[in-house]
């Protein structure tokens, strides 16, 4: 996964306060605004706690729960640097937890775990209830979405929605098909979900240019769809859930080739911060652990980090403080322009919880 979405938020210096809430208003609660105003000030507690300064809690107290007209269960990432957002994202889900933190480094492991996996798709879902022949009257009804999982549940994509009468559905499916094609190629889907009239959504398929023809999911059942959110976002959900984007599978492939013949990859924490150091990682491979204890040294710049206070000290690093892992390692990773692949435990383990892929191999390494 690129990172470039936080760009702008590490441009900026911190100190940062990072809150992640549920504002999901469709609730049992009597008065769910009233349930965000009760969780946010639960947060306002521990940011306060942690020493964050009046002007931060002021910023987050005037974003938290702005975004009242989105549908469904979701939730906010808020970001606030000197008194002044710094950057706001909508979750794609509620977080695991509600959480708060105010330090030299942004939290943004659990917004990272929230975009992926990041997959680009095509939704279609082609309506019809009428007898299956060309010379039957009735109407063929067309909904398409093209976006990005699972972030278009709470930012819905480019949407198409044609009505055409089933005398014309074999003309018509070959001209609707190539206009799928033109949203498609925006932005380079690998899946093409495709759900509806067995009957007519066959003749769709069939008409569909080669290109999206090999990338065709097709799934049963009925597709609702609520408004303000992604056009069969539960079926997606099956189909996505345990899927990697497939730029993320080919750097897991090239890591795990790698490590099998001892090239350029490595595990483990230490392996991982000596590459960063370096600015020589590619992509760094995490199961995500937001429980885990770890912790790195960090300087100003992204590249300054290290295992102990004593070797950043070394290098003739002055500002010098202790960090959780994960954030040392995600500015690091933005900084350098190297990616990230959150991989689950269950495909892959890793030492630590963490892998590197090497930009090249070290010439001391084994061939």
């Amino acid at each position: 996964m690129r990172l470039s979405f936080l760009e702008p938020l590490y441009k900026q210096s911190g100190p940062f306060a990072s809150v992640y809430v549920d504002t999901s208003r469709d609730t049992a609660v009597g008065d769910p605004d009233a349930a965000v105003r009760l969780r946010w000030r639960h947060l306002r507690d521990a940011l306060m706690s942690e020493g964050a300064d009046q002007e931060s809690i002021t910023a987050v107290a005037g974003t938290v729960g702005t975004d009242s007209d989105v549908p469904g269960p979701h939730g906010q990432a808020v970001f606030t640097a000197h008194g002044r957002l710094a950057l706001l994202d909508e979750l794609p889900a509620p977080p695991a937890r509600d959480t708060a933190h105010f330090g030299t480094l942004p939290d943004t492991m659990p917004l990272i775990v929230q975009h992926a996996p990041e997959i680009p798709y095509l939704a279609v879902h082609v309506q019809y209830g009428g007898r299956h022949s060309t010379d039957a009257p009735g109407i063929v009804r067309i909904d398409a979405e093209a976006g990005v999982w699972p972030l278009t549940r709470v930012t819905p994509g480019h949407r198409l929605r044609q009505e055409i009468p089933v005398t014309d559905w074999l003309n018509a499916a070959g001209v609707i098909g190539h206009e799928l094609e033109g949203h498609a190629r925006r932005i380079d889907v690998e899946a093409v979900v495709v759900a509806g009239d067995v009957w007519a959504r066959g003749i769709l398929v069939r008409r569909l240019p080669a290109s999206l023809r090999e990338d065709v999911i097709t799934v049963e059942g009925a597709c609702p769809s609520e408004p303000g959110r992604a056009l069969m976002e539960q079926r997606l959900e099956s189909v996505f859930g345990e899927r990697m984007a497939a730029h993320d599978r080919a750097l897991l492939d090239a890591f795990l080739a790698q490590r099998a013949r001892d090239g350029a990859s490595a595990e483990g924490l230490a392996a991982a911060v000596s590459a960063l150091q370096r600015g020589r990682a590619k992509a760094l491979f995490l199961n995500d652990h937001p429980e885990s204890p770890l912790r790195l040294w960090v300087g100003p710049e992204p590249g300054q980090l290290a295992l102990t206070e004593e070797e950043l000290r070394t290098y003739g690093v002055r500002d010098v403080h202790g960090e959780r892992a994960d954030a040392a390692l995600t500015r690091a990773l933005v900084g350098t322009k190297a990616e990230l692949v959150v991989v689950p435990e269950r495909r892959v383990r890793l030492r630590e919880g963490v892998g590197v892929l090497l930009r090249y191999a070290d010439p001391a390494s084994p061939a």
